[in-house]
Parts: structure tokens; C-alpha cells; sequence
């Protein structure tokens, strides 16, 4: 029986392999002859399994404490070519192709348990990069090399597309090393795209253009972006957030969002943005903002009239998703603590938000000169 099992031998999968009432060992599906000895007191050593004459005699490469997999292969394979040419005791097994894996073994163990929306996300990133890319290549094949042509090429035109595509391929190439298909990650070493640092958001005035600029717009389709664009200024949620709300989420004053990025959350609703939503016409689909061709589904992500009124206001360097950073640092200005916007956004961390903190200094830079200049007044004869 101990002939039999067989696994692609890594360090990991090594140092995952306990006890049992007997002796075993696990053979390396790469390296023919190669195994990993088990002993019931936990003591693990390399063995090669020499065969001469039709006979075949262990030979121990030593513990596995004082040497790695890698190690112990290459003094096999130099084993094997002093003794000279032999018959294969243990069959090799080909590794899996990407898509193979992908759709079999780490789809089974990952998918499932991501939200809907991460599901579709990773689902877009396979379909238009990686299974393109890597899919009919062996999971022991795909070299660094071609990772980094691939992600260098891809981050020319999308950046923050081509870090997400490397997040996830890491991810599942450490799955491919843990079930023992991959010594190594072709991802390691390969650092993501730099986000630029500073965070846009728009003033006061900047705020007023904008709105001038919303309610000029006319025509059904252009009142329903506007009311959109109203609302992510308002709520701080984010494009997808609004965009995909159902009307059972919007409760009295409150959003019960069922699915974002941090999971479900509450946001609350200023009055303003109370009449948005009583102004929007009620069908029968379950969408806020439906799509004009199929009520039943939601409108399509894209905003273009965003492009049109931002030239409007002035303001063609503010990005859609700046309308977000706009209300944490308005927040952060007019004496929101941070903890409370934090909860406000949604974040999954408040440290996510401290970096809207810097924008209240000068306030409270003015207010330590109003309490210093009181205190001064106290101190006067």
C-alpha cells in the first residue's frame, strides 16, 4: 500500500504529513524513486528506492529536518545517474493544466465561499486574462518569466486590473503548491502597481458646480445618471452600491445594503438623499435604477454623463470614485471622528480612513488658537 501513495512532494506538503499506527511512505510523482519515510514516533526521512536486476532496495537520503525537497530530489537524480538507466518504480503523474485546476480542484475548495460579487469579479479577470494567458499550461510550467511579461503588458492599460489579476493568480497558484502541483509561485517577487497617494475631493464650490451641473441635465436616461452621481455624493456608497440597489434595501431613512464590498451594512439617509429616492418611479422590477431595455435587471455600471458634467464644473481630473473621498474628508473637516466615518464608508478598517485625518488639522490648528488666545484672556491681570 505504501507503494501507491503517491503526491507531488514540496516542503509544505512534507511538513503536512502526520503519523499513523504504522510506518509509510509517500512517493514524489515527479522524480521517480523518490519518497518521504514516516515513522510511527513522527520521525520523517528521504529514501530512494534503487532497482537493480529486477530487485529494489531502499536507500535513506537522510532526514527530512536537515535538507529540503529540492535538495533531497537533486541527490536522487544524481543517484540515479551514477547507477545508471532503470526502470521507473513509481509513475509520474503530469501536473494539472490551469484551467484544469482552476475549474476542478481550487474551484471546488475557493469559489463557493466568495460573495456574489467577488464571484463575478473573479470570473471576469479568469475569462478575459488568466485562462487566456496560462490556461492550457501546466501548472509546473508557468515560469516567472512569462507572469511577469503577461502582468508588465496588462498594467500598460489597466494598473489596477493587472493587480487584481496578480492577486488572484498568486492566490491560486499557492493553492496549486499546497496540493503538491508546484514546487514554486511564479508570482513571487513580482510587486504590484503603485496607487497614486493623494486623494482628490472636491470643495465646497466645486461641490455647488456640480450640481449646477446635474440639474441641467434633461432627457429620462440623463435624470437617472444624475440622480446616481446625487447619490454617491450624498451617501459616500460606492458606484455599485447604488447602481445595483434593490428597492427591499431601501428602508424609511436607511440603506440595508445585503452585498458590499465589506459585507452587509447600514448607511443612513440625509434628507436630500430621502428625496431622490421618492422621486424615482416605481416598476415592477426590483431594481431603484433599472435598465431602460430589461426592468429586471439593473442599469449598466458605465455613467457617461459623469464625463460631460465633470468637463461642465471644471472638474475633469475628479474621478467618479472621488465623490466618495469627497464626503470622508468633508466629514473628517466639519468634526466627524474618525471612527464614525469610518463606519459611515464601510470600511473594513479605520486605518482605511486615517488617511482623511491630515484634512482636519487646519481646523484643528484654529481651534487650538481660539483655546490658547481664551486661556490667554483668563491669565490677564
Amino acid at each position: 500500500m505504501a507503494s501507491r501513495e503517491r503526491m507531488r512532494l514540496t516542503d509544505a506538503a512534507v511538513e503536512r504529513l502526520r503519523p499513523r499506527e504504522r510506518e509509510f511512505t509517500v512517493w514524489d510523482d515527479r522524480t521517480p524513486g523518490l519518497g518521504v519515510r514516516v515513522r510511527p514516533g513522527g520521525g520523517k526521512s528521504y529514501v530512494w528506492l534503487q532497482r537493480s536486476g529486477g530487485r529494489s532496495k531502499r536507500i535513506s537520503l537522510g532526514p527530512v529536518s536537515l535538507r529540503t525537497v529540492a535538495e533531497a530530489r537533486r541527490d536522487c537524480l544524481a543517484r540515479q545517474v551514477a547507477h545508471g538507466p532503470e526502470k521507473e518504480s513509481v509513475p509520474r503523474r503530469r501536473a494539472p493544466s490551469f484551467r484544469e485546476f482552476v475549474e476542478g480542484e481550487w474551484k471546488d475548495a475557493h469559489f463557493e465561499r466568495y460573495k456574489p460579487s467577488t464571484k463575478k469579479g473573479h470570473c471576469s479577470l479568469l475569462a478575459s486574462q488568466l485562462l487566456p494567458e496560462f490556461g492550457s499550461i501546466p501548472l509546473d510550467r508557468i515560469t516567472p518569466a512569462r507572469v511577469r511579461r503577461w502582468f508588465d503588458a496588462f498594467s500598460r492599460t489597466a494598473p489596477g486590473n493587472a493587480n487584481h489579476s496578480l492577486d488572484l493568480l498568486r492566490q491560486i497558484m499557492n493553492f496549486a503548491i499546497a496540493r503538491g502541483h508546484a514546487d514554486a509561485n511564479p508570482t513571487a517577487g513580482i510587486q504590484l502597481n503603485r496607487r497614486p497617494q493623494l486623494t482628490r475631493f472636491l470643495s465646497r464650490e466645486e461641490v455647488a458646480s456640480l450640481h449646477r451641473a446635474l440639474d441641467g441635465q434633461a432627457g429620462r436616461g440623463s435624470r437617472q445618471q444624475a440622480d446616481v452621481i446625487r447619490l454617491l455624493l450624498l451617501t459616500g456608497c460606492r458606484k455599485g452600491e447604488i447602481v445595483r440597489l434593490r428597492w427591499s434595501e431601501v428602508q424609511g431613512d436607511m440603506l440595508m445594503l445585503a452585498d458590499s464590498k465589506t459585507g452587509p451594512r447600514k448607511v443612513p439617509l440625509n434628507s436630500q438623499a430621502r428625496r431622490i429616492f421618492e422621486r424615482q418611479p416605481r416598476g415592477e422590477g426590483p431594481f431603484v435604477f433599472p435598465s431602460p431595455r430589461d426592468p429586471s435587471r439593473p442599469r449598466h455600471p458605465d455613467l457617461d454623463l459623469w464625463y460631460r458634467v465633470r468637463k461642465e464644473a471644471g472638474i475633469e481630473d475628479v474621478r467618479l470614485h472621488d465623490l466618495r473621498h469627497t464626503v470622508a474628508s468633508h466629514a473628517v473637516m466639519n468634526g466627524v471622528p474618525v471612527p464614525v466615518v469610518s463606519r459611515l464608508l464601510g470600511h473594513s478598517n479605520v486605518r482605511m480612513t486615517l488617511r482623511y485625518a491630515h484634512l482636519g488639522d487646519r481646523d484643528i490648528e484654529r481651534a487650538a488658537e481660539r483655546v490658547g488666545q481664551a486661556i490667554a484672556r483668563r491669565m490677564e491681570p
